[in-house]
């Protein structure tokens, strides 16, 4: 077992009759370099191009299950930013519309500008026969999410170690932090599979979650249960808040490898592993608060990480 997800295989589909030379295409042609700093889509426009591909399994690297409308993206990992990226929206628009899509999954050969579409999004912006077509993006802070901010514990969680994944947030989560009864403030480490560890300690809660997005935005889920597999819904939402000033630059997280029990890991297509997928099955919502935002309305191109 292994709780370190390697990223997962993609599937190109381009619409060509030769599969072989159509991957050869895509590569010259959006081939621009590998050198830039990792940070996420800003909110200022952007250019690139866009290919579609197919799920190679039930959960993309940052472990969502497909969003009900299928509109979602896969990054390379300049703008994946070591899932720093994950559960962001972007408005992408092509020869045929605009779409918007949730950051989903990474793509490894992708270089920066280059992304990958589910097949239902690619559909609304160009002729999916195209397979490879020029686009314009930016991402889109306080987007609407389908509810407020859930939590679910990993298979393995317990009093000793624990993992999370966290899911509608919209906004690109900076720091988690999580506090029990009788214990003081734990920071949690953000992995490249979008899971947050603690690996010590934590007791067996209930627990109090705060978490700040990339523009300093803070919100804390208070009543959270050491539950594993059951997704618990909060009241609290980082999407259509304020944007505040924005927090210190902040570079992607390493990748963690924990010590303690581990989620079990999940085969794929390819000799990678996958980390836990959490249940369908949904806890009671649990009681939150939220600390408001100051009033300001900047670009995320301003939260950018420098290099």
């Amino acid at each position: 077992m292994t709780a370190h997800r390697l990223l997962r295989p993609r599937w190109l589909a381009t619409a060509g009759a030769v599969l072989l030379a159509g991957i050869l295409g895509v590569a010259i042609l959006l081939q621009n370099g590998g050198g830039a700093c990792a940070a996420p889509p800003t909110s200022a426009k952007q250019k690139g191009k866009a290919t579609f591909y197919d799920l190679a399994g039930t959960v993309g690297n940052c472990n969502f299950k497909p969003p009900a409308d299928d509109l979602y993206v896969a990054l390379g990992r300049t703008e994946y930013s070591a899932a720093l990226s994950c559960g962001s929206y972007l408005d992408v628009t092509g020869p045929r519309g605009k779409v918007r899509v949730k950051v989903f999954d990474s793509c490894p050969e992708c270089t920066p500008g280059w992304l990958d579409l589910s097949r239902t999004a690619f559909a609304k912006i160009a002729d999916p026969a195209q397979g490879i077509v020029p686009i314009t993006y930016r991402a889109v802070p306080g987007a609407s999410t389908p509810g407020p901010l859930s939590i679910t514990f990993a298979e393995g969680s317990s009093q000793y170690w624990w993992a999370v994944l966290i899911d509608n947030h919209a906004n690109p989560i900076s720091s988690v932090r999580a506090k029990g009864p009788g214990t003081g403030w734990l920071t949690a480490e953000r992995t490249d599979y979008n899971f947050w560890l603690i690996d010590r300690q934590t007791g067996n809660g209930p627990f109090q979650v705060e978490l700040t997005d990339l523009y300093g935005n803070r919100v804390t889920a208070k009543n959270v249960k050491l539950d594993p597999e059951q997704k618990q819904a909060t009241s609290v939402r980082f999407a259509g808040s304020s944007i505040a000033a924005p927090a210190p630059a902040l570079a992607p997280a390493k990748p963690v490898t924990p010590k303690k029990a581990k989620p079990t890991a999940t085969p794929t297509a390819s000799p990678s592993t996958s980390p836990p997928t959490p249940p369908a099955g949904e806890a009671a919502p649990v009681a939150t608060t939220e600390l408001p935002a100051p009033d300001a309305d900047l670009a995320l191109a301003a939260a950018k990480p420098s290099c």
